[in-house]
């Protein structure tokens, strides 16, 4: 059997699999090629839930870090009031337009 990286079965389907039944039973190669794929599912979903709690715990420290930079920061123009952004703003419009703001 191929070595599978995704999930072939559902829940549904292992509690509806019927297996045919031979001579003396079930056929045991029929079973145990059923019970390797289920045997594989679950190790696609180990690895799965290990990579996703590897990304979760890198996700978090890399917020964690964004938000000690942002804290640790200083933050410019802090005395920085509204008539000093309108001023700023209107020197750059006449720097930009010029004259024709007079239009």
């Amino acid at each position: 059997m191929a070595d599978q990286k995704t999930i072939r079965l559902t829940k549904n389907d292992i509690l509806h699999k019927e297996f045919k039944s031979g001579f003396h039973g079930y056929q045991q190669d029929e079973v145990d090629q059923f019970l390797d794929i289920v045997i594989n599912d679950y190790d696609v979903f180990n690895a799965e839930i290990l990579r996703l709690r590897e990304e979760n715990k890198r996700l978090k420290n890399e917020l964690m870090s964004g938000e000690d930079q942002r804290t640790a920061a200083p933050v410019e123009n802090q005395g920085l009031t509204n008539y000093d952004v309108l001023k700023r703003l209107s020197n750059l419009e006449k720097h930009v337009f010029g004259s024709r703001l007079g239009e």
